[in-house]
């Protein structure tokens, strides 16, 4: 993926009173992110069950990646279409398709031009053009772009891993997991999670049980010309938030809701809340004053 999409701002560490005294412990790095495991189970068990996950990390990257020149998302781009695409890079643009619909568009995959422009310096006037899904064809045989456009997976992608990784943990028959792929799972049993942001340090704790975790914070790298590095996709008003974190049934869309939220209002983020199934809820830290717990 491009470097780092957003500061990881979420730090996790098991309750008390664990399933087995030591849990098995890994770490590793993908899709542009320090990534890690936290598993209740035995070394023997934990220990053939990561072959599998290290070859779903690999196919992530294979499929996601925009610095891989090989990848999926690296052919749309340069070729403008992919014929008969992996089922699992269609099943996450479909999903693309539904954040963008549940966002009103604030979640958008073809912000890259506009983002590269940014990135560059240079005029954004033509890039901005080149933003919009509608143009996307999403075919089960064919994935196509509009002219001028490209994709980033990189504000879905990571909570798409760490969903596909949890998947894997869960038929091996583990229970009891925290994933960590640049967004998080905490499966089986209540998990502490706390919620930090660049300028303020740990500002909340939530305890979860089968639920995911994903967070975005726009001042946590700037481009070139000064832009957060979580561009608008509707207008130009710079972000509303230093930090939002959203928790969910799936680490995906969790993902997807804290990239939209970013340069959303509270009354935005609830109405796109509202439209999102598994009563999702948003911490939203502002740059100053009163952090904000926000439902649907």
């Amino acid at each position: 993926m491009i470097t780092r999409r957003r500061f990881l701002a979420i730090s996790a560490a098991s309750l008390a009173s664990p399933a087995r005294a030591t849990p098995f412990r890994w770490r590793g790095h993908a899709l542009g992110a320090e990534v890690s495991l936290t598993l209740d189970a035995d070394i023997s068990q934990a220990r053939t069950v990561m072959t599998q996950v290290r070859n779903a990390l690999a196919e992530c990257e294979n499929l996601f990646s925009l610095y891989r020149p090989h990848s999926a998302l690296s052919r749309l781009n340069r070729d403008g279409f992919v014929a008969a695409p992996d089922a699992r890079f269609y099943r996450l643009l479909r999903h693309c398709d539904h954040m963008h619909a549940v966002t009103g568009g604030r979640f958008d995959p073809t912000v890259h031009t506009l983002w590269t422009a940014h990135a560059r310096g240079q005029d954004t006037a033509a890039a901005r053009m080149a933003v919009g899904w509608s143009r996307v064809g999403l075919d089960r045989g064919r994935i196509s772009l509009g002219k001028g456009q490209g994709l980033t997976l990189n504000g879905i992608a990571q909570g798409f891993a760490t969903d596909w990784v949890a998947g894997l943990l869960h038929e091996a028959g583990l229970k009891n997991i925290l994933v960590n792929i640049g967004e998080f799972h905490a499966g089986g049993r209540y998990w502490t999670l706390g919620i930090s942001d660049p300028e303020r340090g740990l500002i909340a704790t939530r305890k979860l049980k089968d639920r995911a975790v994903a967070t975005s914070s726009p001042g946590a790298m700037l481009l070139a010309d000064g832009q957060s590095h979580i561009v608008n996709t509707i207008g130009t008003r710079n972000p509303v938030w230093s930090t939002v974190s959203v928790e969910a049934t799936d680490a995906t869309t969790a993902d997807a809701l804290s990239t939209a939220f970013c340069h959303a209002t509270p009354n935005e983020i609830a109405a796109m809340l509202k439209r999102t199934p598994g009563n999702p809820v948003a911490i939203c830290v502002p740059t100053k004053g009163a952090i904000q717990t926000i439902f649907g």
